[in-house]
């Protein structure tokens, strides 16, 4: 068994694991549940209870077992597509007890799942979710340029000069967008944007006068919703997951 540290690097660390995320992996529990039975004393790392909650684990040689049985990870990566509903948050547990996208996939019984990147409470639209670090990381990367496709209604009527804007670049805060892929009908602004940073589509249009009504995402990379009913997920096709990983390659 290694000993702890401090964080891991981002999703695809997994060798050393932190012993609680292994068992979450493993799909023995969430990743709090797991921790209580690591409290519990109910975990062993090579016959040795371990009860420290920064203790970490090398699946590839440590034997981890809970109650006397052992347990490991399914090397096999999920892959996961949630059409979010507004009013949910994207994480896996809140300790507030409010809505969260976990309970909308819970059928999955997954409990090593993660969303790739995140929406806000406010909006809808395509979630992916996975166990396979290494894309998570490169599909949530900026330097990969996945692009995310947003259908924003905003309130008044954005003008030619303010669509140059939007896809020319908007000074914000913390610094000017990159170019945007734009499309406006009058009603509705279709707004491709490869960043991610927080709250930005809201921002960008907050920062040209129009703030957001209604936002939603249609797309990521190459993966659309299609007819994925609002609160329902299905599993990516073996296309979808070759579509991904090219587009992040």
């Amino acid at each position: 068994m290694t000993s702890p540290s401090s964080t891991d690097k981002h999703p695809n660390s997994t060798y050393p694991l932190r012993l609680q995320k292994f068992l979450a992996r493993a799909g023995v529990a969430s990743r709090r549940g797991s921790e209580s039975l690591m409290t519990a004393g109910r975990v062993t790392v090579n016959g040795v209870v371990v009860t420290e909650l920064g203790s970490k684990v090398d699946p590839s040689c440590d034997i981890v077992a809970v109650d006397g049985k052992v347990v490991s990870i399914d090397d096999t990566p999920t892959y996961l597509m949630l059409n979010k509903p507004t009013g949910v948050l994207t994480t896996m547990d809140d300790p507030y007890n409010r809505p969260t996208v976990a309970s909308l996939v819970a059928d999955a019984d997954q409990p090593a799942l993660f969303p790739i990147g995140r929406l806000d409470k406010d909006t809808s639209g395509l979630l992916l979710f996975t166990t396979d670090g290494d894309l998570a990381y490169q599909a949530m990367h900026p330097k990969f340029e996945l692009y995310k496709t947003y259908q924003v209604k905003v309130e008044g009527k954005l003008s030619p000069a303010t669509l140059k804007i939007l896809a020319e670049g908007v000074q914000l805060e913390d610094g000017i967008t990159a170019p945007a892929e734009i499309a406006y009908d009058g009603e509705v602004l279709t707004l491709g944007i490869r960043e991610g940073r927080n709250r930005q589509v809201r921002r960008m249009c907050e920062a040209v006068g129009h703030p957001v009504v209604k936002l939603h995402r249609s797309h990521y990379g190459p993966l659309s919703l299609d007819a994925l009913p609002e609160g329902s997920w299905r599993h990516l096709s073996e296309d979808e997951v070759h579509d991904l990983k090219a587009a992040v390659n």
